[in-house]
């Protein structure tokens, strides 16, 4: 089984602002992001702490950013996160992905 290549990059987590509908955290009924970790950004919607902003870093993000990183949060992450996709899974690129690499310095991640 090939290794998940986000596990040693986090740059999405670290560039993008990361928004969802506010009916996604866990004061409301079959939500699960937890409230404590977001703040509100207008009625009805809610972003991740630490994402707004010049240097974006979502406060779920644990680890080196294009060492070893994880989401602290992962099972009850918001959908803005479980949209954006592994590049290469599938056989699909993520020009998201490539531009996040890009603003660390990375390469594209490759299809082989």
């Amino acid at each position: 089984m090939k290794r998940n290549p986000c596990l040693t990059c986090g740059a999405c987590c670290a560039v993008f602002c990361v928004s969802f509908a506010e009916d996604e955290i866990d004061t409301f009924p079959g939500g699960a992001v937890p409230a404590d970790l977001t703040e509100m950004r207008k009625p009805g919607q809610r972003i991740m702490r630490g994402t707004l902003g010049s240097h974006p870093r979502c406060e779920a993000l644990e680890g080196r950013v294009g060492v070893k990183v994880s989401c602290r949060i992962y099972k009850n992450r918001p959908s803005t996160c479980r949209k954006f996709g592994i590049a290469w899974e599938g056989g699909q690129g993520n020009h998201q992905c490539d531009r996040a690499r890009a603003m660390y310095g990375f390469s594209p991640f490759s299809p082989w």
